[in-house]
Order: structure tokens, then C-alpha cells, then sequence
């Protein structure tokens, strides 16, 4: 399970096929997303916690897709601690909130380390230990906290508002950096790292996503609309630098996607790369600035 393969093809492999303009299939795309969508009505509408069990799974599927792809690239990271305390750092904050997120991802980085440390047995010194160990703490930090996080906006009187939320404002920062990048995307933002997108795009995410905060908070928390336009501009910073992490990511293994799961998407994680960052801060914004 942890032995090497071959590694990828060469850096030129994400730019195998000319990319549209579009830089998406929209024919499969958006079936897939309202697929998602569906999901995301379906977990929450019995029982908001709900949200836990689609949230443990996207933190394994994403954690799994990730890992296949540094196998490819010659890293050897310890796939069973990476699953299970993903998985740890998700339940604990179903039973403990916060701290108990926390304690399993510091239990888990020792473990992480240990077993890293002896995957080669007693007699061998491991090589390329840092790099792979590093990696591997990585994985966690980028996967399974944010993850964690996202999921524990189901807790409490208006969990499921709070999920709406997260989903509604990384929706709006993607459909309103797309419309305006497509129609009128002449500047590139960071066209090292990921040339399809554009300050023009970027404004777009801005004005959509700083209406839907608004709107959001008004009219679902009866808060303050500049709380709502506060959340909708740090969301779409949170998910535009998400996009970029996994961008750059994507640019050191030489790949496109991450996956092939969803049609017109990419891999799984190519979907939950502005929505693992965007948990962080709609957590943070609605425990300390718009506490429910």
C-alpha cells in the first residue's frame, strides 16, 4: 500500500489539452453540481448534525485522491493515519467541539510522525523522512482541520442555516468569478500559478458573494448586513487562495485534476478546494462576529 509506483508524467501533463475559455464542461458540470447541491439539502433536512457524516466523507475521499496522487509523485506517507484521524479530527468535534477537533489533529500529527518514521522497520533509517513527514502534517492541516470545522457549523439551534451559508457564499464567489471572467476576463490575477483567472473575475466573486453574505445574514441571522458583507469578502478571499494552494499543488505533480470523480469538475478535491479555507472563516466569523 505505501510502495511507490512509478512516478507521473512530466510537468507538461497539465497542459496536455488546450483549455477553454469556459476552463469547464458545463454539459456535465452542472448536472454534478446540482447533484451536490441535493446532497447538501438532503444531510441537513432530517437533522442538521447530519452534516457530520457528509462532512467525514469528503475529508476521506479528499485525503484518499490526495494521497494517490503524491504515491504518484514518489512520496511515502502513512495512508491509515491520514484516513483515520481525518475521520478522528471530524468525530471528535461532534463530541467535544473545538477542543476535541484539536486534540485528535495533535494526536494524529504524533502518530503520523511515528509511523512515518517506522514505515522502512527498526533496522532502516527512512529516507526522505522530513519531506514525506512534512507532507504528510500538510495533508492533514489542509484536509481534515478545515474539514472538521466546516462540519461542526451544524452544531447548535441554526446549524442548518449556518451550512446554507458556507455553501450559498462559496457558490456565489464561483458562479460570480466564472460569469465575470468569462465575459470580461482581460488581466490575469496570479497567470503563474493559475492563468485562467482574472481580476475582472475576482471583482465579479467580490460583488456576488458580498450580496449573498449580506442577504445571508440579514434575512436568515436578523444580524447586522455589514457583518453579512464582511463574511462575503473574506469568503471569496478564502476560496480564491484555496483555488490557488491547490492550483500550485496540482502545478508541483505536474497533473490537471486531482481525479476523475465528478464529471466536469475534476476530482473531489478539485470541488473542495475553496470550501475546505471558505469553513475556516464563515466558523470563525459565526462563533465570534455573528454568534447564533
Amino acid at each position: 500500500m505505501d510502495t511507490a509506483p512509478p512516478g507521473p508524467p512530466g510537468p507538461t501533463a497539465a497542459a496536455a489539452a488546450p483549455p477553454s475559455r469556459a476552463g469547464r464542461d458545463l454539459t456535465r458540470a452542472i448536472p454534478v453540481g446540482v447533484g451536490l447541491g441535493a446532497l447538501v439539502i438532503a444531510s441537513i433536512a432530517f437533522t442538521p448534525r447530519a452534516w457530520y457524516i457528509v462532512a467525514a466523507g469528503a475529508v476521506a475521499i479528499g485525503t484518499w485522491e490526495v494521497f494517490k496522487r503524491l504515491r504518484q509523485a514518489r512520496f511515502r506517507l502513512p495512508l491509515i493515519p491520514l484516513l483515520l484521524g481525518g475521520q478522528a479530527t471530524v468525530w471528535a468535534g461532534f463530541l467535544s467541539g473545538a477542543e476535541g477537533a484539536f486534540a485528535a489533529f495533535a494526536v494524529t500529527t504524533v502518530v503520523v510522525l511515528v509511523w512515518r518514521l517506522l514505515m522502512g522497520g527498526l533496522t532502516t533509517a527512512p529516507k526522505n523522512y522530513l519531506r514525506d513527514a512534512a507532507v504528510a502534517v500538510f495533508v492533514l492541516a489542509w484536509i481534515a482541520v478545515p474539514g472538521s470545522l466546516g462540519a461542526m457549523l451544524s452544531d447548535g439551534e441554526f446549524g442548518a442555516q449556518r451550512v446554507v451559508a458556507l455553501i450559498l457564499l462559496v457558490v456565489c464567489s464561483d458562479v460570480g468569478g466564472y460569469v465575470a471572467g468569462v465575459l470580461f476576463g482581460k488581466h490575469p490575477m496570479v497567470p503563474a500559478i493559475s492563468p485562467k483567472k482574472s481580476w475582472e473575475g475576482f471583482a465579479g466573486s467580490l460583488l456576488f458573494a458580498t450580496v449573498g453574505g449580506a442577504t445571508v445574514v440579514a434575512m436568515m441571522f436578523n444580524d447586522s448586513v455589514w457583518k453579512g458583507i464582511l463574511l462575503g469578502v473574506l469568503t471569496v478571499f478564502t476560496a480564491t487562495l484555496g483555488d490557488l494552494v491547490e492550483s500550485q499543488v496540482k502545478r508541483d505533480l505536474g497533473i490537471k485534476d486531482m481525479g476523475t470523480m465528478l464529471p466536469g469538475h475534476g476530482g473531489f478535491m478539485d470541488r473542495l478546494d475553496s470550501v475546505l479555507p471558505s469553513a475556516v472563516v464563515v466558523w470563525v466569523i459565526f462563533t465570534y462576529v455573528v454568534p447564533t
